[in-house]
C-alpha cells in the first residue's frame, strides 16, 4: 500500500504541475492524494477512510489508480506534459468549462481534510485582491514574453529549412548560440522515445489489465454483500433467550417487552398525528400556492422571457462553437504582412499548415465567449439583488442601503 500511495502521489503531482521528492512525509503524500482525488471527483468513501500512515488500503488504491487511468487519461496527460518541446507553443481553448457529471452530487461526502472553522469575509476579500494582483502581474509577464518571441521570430525569419515555419524557435536559437546543449536535447529525446515505446507496450496489454480489474471488482462486491448479510443476521438475532442460570432474566425480559409494546403504541399515535398534520399542511400550502401563483405569475413570465432572450443571443455562439472547437497546444508561427523574405534566402513563409489557427480567430471567439459570460453575470447579479431585497423586506427594524 505504501508503494501505491507513493505512485499516486508522484503521478498526481506531475499532473498538477508540482515538484515532488521522495523525502516528503508519507502523511503529507496521503493527504495530497486524497485531496487530488476529491478534486477530480472520485467519490468512493472507503478511500478517504484509510489511515494516514499508509498501512492499509492496497486494493482501494488500485481501484483509484484504475479510475484515474480510465477517467482522466492519466498516461496520455503524462506523455503530453513530459513531451520535449522544440518549438514555441501556446495553449488555445474555446471549449465550455462545464462541471463533469462525475463531480455533480459528490458534495454530500465531506473530505477528511477540510476547513473546519468559519473563515472571515475580510480575509476572503484580501485573498481575492491578492489573486487579482497576481493575475495582472502574470498577464504583464505574458505580454513581455510575447514581445520577446516576436523579436526572435522576426529576426530569424527566412533562416529555417522548413518553409512553413520560416523562423527559429527559442530552443533552436539557443542551440545555435550554445551548440554544446545538443547532447542534453538528444538525451531528452531518447528518454521521450523510451516513454513512447513503453506506452505502446501498455496499449497492447491494456485489455489484460482491465480483465483483471473486473475480477477485483467482483471480489469487492462479493465481500460487500457478505458484510451486509452478516449485519442483517446480527440485527435479526435480537436479544438472547433467558437461561435457567439467570433467574433475573425473566423479569428483565418482561420489562423490555412491556417497554417495546408501549413504544409501538406511541409510534402508532405519532404516525396518526403526523399524517393529520401533514394533510392539514398540504391543504394550507395548496391555498398559499394559488395565491403566490396569481401574484408572481407576471414576474415569473418576465424572468422566463429574459432567460429565453439570453439563450437566443448565445445560440449563434454555441452553434459556431460546436462546429469548430479549438483546444490544445499550438505552435506559434510568425506571419509577416509581406510574406516574401528579405534576408536573401528568397523563401516565402506564407504557406499555411493544414491545421492552422489564426490569432484573430481565437481573439474573436474569446470576445464572444466573454460577452456571453458578462450577460450571464449581469443576470445572476440581478437575481441576487432581488433575492436580497426580498430578505431585507422581512427584517424588522433594519434599513438596507444599496451601494
Amino acid at each position: 500500500s505504501l508503494d501505491l500511495w507513493r505512485l499516486l502521489y508522484a503521478l498526481l503531482k506531475q499532473i498538477h504541475g508540482g515538484k515532488w521528492t521522495e523525502s516528503d512525509a508519507i502523511d503529507n503524500q496521503i493527504r495530497f492524494v486524497k485531496s487530488a482525488l476529491w478534486y477530480h471527483g472520485y467519490g468512493r468513501p472507503e478511500l478517504y477512510r484509510l489511515p494516514s500512515d499508509g498501512s492499509a488500503g492496497s486494493r482501494e488504491l488500485l481501484l483509484a489508480f484504475s479510475w484515474l487511468l480510465h477517467r482522466l487519461a492519466l498516461l496520455e496527460q503524462l506523455l503530453a506534459r513530459n513531451r520535449v518541446k522544440t518549438g514555441d507553443e501556446t495553449s488555445v481553448c474555446t471549449c465550455e468549462d462545464d462541471l463533469p457529471n462525475s463531480q455533480k452530487g459528490t458534495t454530500e461526502i465531506a473530505p477528511e481534510y477540510g476547513l473546519e472553522d468559519r473563515v472571515d469575509v475580510r480575509y476572503l476579500q484580501w485573498l481575492s485582491g491578492r489573486l487579482r494582483f497576481q493575475w495582472r502581474s502574470l498577464h504583464a509577464q505574458h505580454q513581455e514574453q510575447c514581445k520577446l518571441l516576436h523579436k526572435i521570430h522576426l529576426f530569424t525569419s527566412g533562416c529555417h529549412m522548413d518553409q512553413i515555419l520560416g523562423h527559429f524557435s527559442v530552443t533552436e536559437t539557443d542551440l545555435i548560440r550554445q551548440p554544446e546543449n545538443y547532447k542534453q536535447l538528444f538525451q531528452l529525446l531518447e528518454s521521450e522515445t523510451m516513454q513512447l515505446e513503453a506506452f505502446l507496450e501498455w496499449k497492447q496489454l491494456e485489455a489484460v489489465y482491465w480483465q483483471w480489474m473486473e475480477t477485483v471488482l467482483d471480489d469487492m462486491a462479493e465481500e460487500g454483500n457478505m458484510y451486509e448479510s452478516q449485519d442483517v443476521h446480527v440485527e435479526k438475532s435480537g436479544l438472547p433467550k433467558a437461561t435457567s442460570c439467570c433467574p433475573w432474566a425473566d423479569s428483565l425480559t418482561g420489562q423490555i417487552d412491556r417497554l417495546s409494546r408501549d413504544l409501538m403504541t406511541l409510534r402508532d399515535q405519532l404516525h396518526e398525528l403526523v399524517t393529520h398534520r401533514k394533510a392539514a399542511w398540504c391543504e394550507k400550502m395548496k391555498t398559499r400556492e394559488e395565491e403566490l401563483r396569481k401574484e408572481w405569475f407576471s414576474a415569473t413570465a418576465r424572468k422566463t422571457q429574459e432567460s429565453v432572450e439570453l439563450k437566443l443571443l448565445d445560440l449563434a455562439y454555441l452553434c459556431a462553437q460546436k462546429k469548430k472547437i479549438m483546444h490544445g497546444s499550438c505552435r506559434l508561427v510568425f506571419r509577416s504582412k509581406h510574406p516574401a523574405s528579405k534576408t536573401g534566402f528568397g523563401r516565402s513563409v506564407s504557406k499555411e499548415p493544414v491545421s492552422a489557427v489564426s490569432a484573430t480567430e481565437v481573439i474573436r471567439e474569446l470576445q464572444m465567449r466573454g460577452a456571453s459570460l458578462e450577460r450571464e453575470l449581469k443576470q445572476l447579479q440581478e437575481e441576487c439583488r432581488q433575492r436580497l431585497d426580498e430578505i431585507a423586506e422581512g427584517l424588522d427594524g433594519v434599513i438596507c442601503i444599496s451601494p
